[in-house]
């Protein structure tokens, strides 16, 4: 903290020269690459996370917008592997989509639901109009 905050001297909420509130203000202001936030972050339960998930404020993130966008130029980068790969090997061969990195508070992708052959039966009546 003190290397965002030159002059701060933490003893002075012990000296009573600084608040309560202060300290909490000045520790709630930290960039959240700071070692205090990556401590608080890294003490997190699965059951704190998900709540921060559920919330969705995405104004409380614990990643600046640099780490965000290195994200999304990771994310945008796996998925050109990706799609070169598809285009040079057979279709037997071709590996799976890749993941996003995962983000704070952010739940991972639910797995798309798969089309049953009863369902498919169905919706194949339903296009040839069939099941009126």
């Amino acid at each position: 903290m003190l290397r965002y905050y030159q002059g701060v001297d933490l003893l002075d909420v012990h000296r009573g020269e600084m608040s309560w509130r202060r300290l909490r203000v000045l520790i709630e202001h930290l960039p959240p690459e700071s070692a205090t936030w990556t401590a608080l972050r890294n003490g997190m339960s699965d059951e704190e996370i998900e709540e921060q998930a559920e919330k969705g404020e995405p104004e409380k993130g614990r990643w600046s917008q640099l780490e965000q966008l290195v994200a999304i130029v990771g994310d945008r980068l796996a998925r050109l592997e990706y799609t070169y790969t598809c285009a040079h090997v057979e279709k037997r061969q071709r590996p799976q989509a890749p993941e996003p990195l995962r983000r704070p508070g952010a739940k991972p992708p639910k797995p798309k639901p798969k089309l049953s052959d009863a369902s498919a039966e169905v919706l194949f009546k339903l296009i040839n109009g069939g099941a009126a």
